[in-house]
């Protein structure tokens, strides 16, 4: 089989869609751009809370990337208010296949003692009630933690955390139940 591409191969455009790194042609350049503007603006630090609730080990990469992904597919969204539901659930989806790349990467490496990491100033703003519940928080399974925190933090529906997390309105219930329990035996554990 052959590599070799001919020329009118590439001199035909495959799609539509502009080269990486070019600009569109088309008049809805400004109303993206205006658009992710303001959703940056609006969600930038609830994204990145939520990520780091979430248990990522690099937040501001994890939000910066879900930007860059929404900026990429701003065009098929079917409404501009859909944005930030997207936002939401690729901020989850990009957390969650961070934390399975990292439990892979430490399968492999030498075991280490894993603690997770708060800065000197969120450790610092925090209570020592609240440093309980975070801690206790990060012990939960993945899929618990997701789910308290969307409920509790975001306050989204049940509909709406199903969607972000990619599972059905039942399962959120049973997450969020079973979550609910641990954290509460965490807590009182702790005390």
């Amino acid at each position: 089989m052959s590599n070799a591409v001919s020329a009118d191969a590439v001199s035909t455009p495959i799609s539509t869609q502009p080269a990486l790194g070019q600009p569109p042609d088309d008049a809805a350049q400004p109303d993206r751009e205006a658009g992710i503007a303001a959703l940056f603006d609006a969600q930038y630090t609830p994204m990145l809370r939520l990520a780091t609730l979430l248990g990522a080990d690099d937040p501001e990469n994890i939000v910066a990337e879900s930007f860059y992904q929404i900026y990429r597919k701003w065009r098929r969204l079917r409404d501009a208010g859909s944005a930030e539901a997207y936002l939401r659930s690729t901020v989850c989806n990009l957390t969650r296949m961070r934390i399975r790349h990292l439990q892979t990467a430490r399968r492999h490496a030498v075991p280490a003692p894993v603690e997770w990491v708060t800065s000197a100033e969120s450790s610092a703003l925090l209570r020592d009630d609240q440093q309980v519940l975070v801690a206790a928080l990060q012990d939960l399974p993945s899929r618990q933690r997701e789910a308290l925190v969307l409920r509790h933090w975001l306050g989204l529906k049940e509909s709406e955390i199903a969607q972000a997390m990619g599972i059905t309105a039942g399962s959120v219930k049973t997450h969020t139940a079973r979550g609910i329990a641990a954290l509460t035996k965490a807590m009182e554990a702790r005390r």
